[in-house]
């Protein structure tokens, strides 16, 4: 299959463990865990969150005031470090605006100012006045805002398949462009934590009540986060990583358990590998979907074992931002692109005892090594899969 590469001129990230990829670099030099004992909403569970402080604090500038909710804030915190806003208008004025696609990933979108409408309804049964405003009570707000935020005007979508999504957006971002139909894309995810992921995820009985613990004998689930994260594609560029490939499948195995072989994670990996035409041992480092739940992580621990050598780093950076959901493609994509440029291979924050089912390319600890290609997993619910590959000039 051939390949058809696309630069990553810019990009970003916003997480619990940092804002932007200078400090996100920090915290996974130091080993600096971003995750904090849950405080979110008015009756907390017994788990750890990766919260980004002060959205409370931070509306959106007045002529966005309709966007505004807790998603949109934490989009437009993401929008504005590392100089990604300055990047989108370089783009919009070398492409025109409507010539760069906005595609964007999110799980819950802006459900949480949903949450406060229905707690906060009128005495006839309305939503209260100042959340009387559609858009925020719609899947497609995250997309819809970040394309009026970056004043573009061309094909806006999101796309929500629980934890793939926004690692998806770079898949259908490569075949927009490379139909015709846009210039250049925006990617990227957002998800903010809300009573209805907390609660929800609590009730399967997948978070852990300690800090999680990714491919640990001993692990308990999942630690959620939130997140936001963006990129910038471009078919022509002098500089940047590249987005080499990509592989995507639906196994529709179980509503929340992979298929036991890892049937659908295979597929999509071999898809991506052959769509940029490498082998398991080109690849230097694999940023694993990783949640710490029984299930995901035995399964994925044996497809590295099985296809990929022995000298390969693999981790799970999750203990460093939780899982962010609809974000976790985009932030594990940034972090797998932080690595291929500062050499840094992340290992496995809380890692303590290997589960047997890992081989010895899971890293429990940081390695200080260069690296060229790069892969990034998101398994979601349902079976979504989606693995991308990235590179970097020699």
């Amino acid at each position: 299959m051939q390949s058809r590469s696309l630069r990553i001129t810019a990009y970003t990230l916003c997480s619990a463990a940092g804002d932007g990829t200078a400090a996100t670099l920090a915290a996974l030099r130091e080993r600096r865990s971003g995750l904090s004992k849950n405080d979110f909403g008015p009756a907390p569970i017994e788990t750890w969150i990766g919260r980004v402080a002060g959205l409370e604090q931070q509306p959106l500038p007045a002529e966005f005031a309709n966007w505004d909710c807790r998603n949109n804030r934490l989009a437009w915190r993401g929008l504005a470090t590392d100089g990604f806003i300055e990047a989108a208008h370089e783009a919009r004025a070398r492409y025109g605006a409507d010539r760069v696609a906005v595609v964007m990933g999110t799980s819950t979108s802006s459900i949480g100012a949903s949450e406060e409408a229905y707690a906060r309804l009128d005495p006839d049964g309305r939503y209260p006045a100042d959340l009387r405003r559609p858009i925020i009570h719609t899947p497609h707000s995250l997309g819809d805002f970040v394309q009026h935020a970056l004043g573009l005007t061309g094909i806006s979508v999101t796309v929500a398949t629980a934890c793939s999504s926004s690692a998806k957006v770079f898949a259908q971002a490569e075949r927009l462009i490379r139909t015709g139909l846009a210039d250049a894309a925006i990617v990227g995810g957002v998800d903010s934590l809300c009573g209805s992921v907390l609660f929800g995820f609590n009730s399967l009985e997948l978070v852990s009540a300690e800090q999680c613990r990714p491919f640990d004998v001993e692990r308990r689930g999942i630690n959620l986060g939130e997140a936001a994260g963006f990129a910038l594609l471009e078919k022509q560029a002098p500089r940047g990583a590249w987005l080499l490939g990509y592989g995507e499948s639906n196994d529709a195995h179980h509503m929340s358990t992979p298929h036991p072989e890892g049937l659908g994670a295979r597929l999509a990996l071999n898809d991506a590998l052959k769509r940029a035409d490498l082998r398991p041992e080109d690849i230097d480092y694999i940023n694993l979907h990783g949640t710490a739940s029984q299930k995901n992580d035995e399964v994925e621990a044996k497809i590295v074992a099985d296809l990929f050598p022995t000298t390969m780093c693999a981790s799970s950076t999750k203990g460093w931002t939780g899982h962010t959901l609809g974000a976790a493609g985009i932030v594990e994509a940034a972090i797998s692109l932080i690595a291929l440029e500062h050499e840094l291979l992340p290992g496995t924050l809380n890692l303590r005892v290997p589960d047997l089912a890992c081989g010895p390319q899971i890293q429990r600890d940081n390695v200080q090594r260069k690296a060229r290609h790069a892969l990034s997993f998101s398994f979601g619910f349902g079976g979504s899969n989606c693995v991308l590959v990235f590179g970097r000039d020699r």
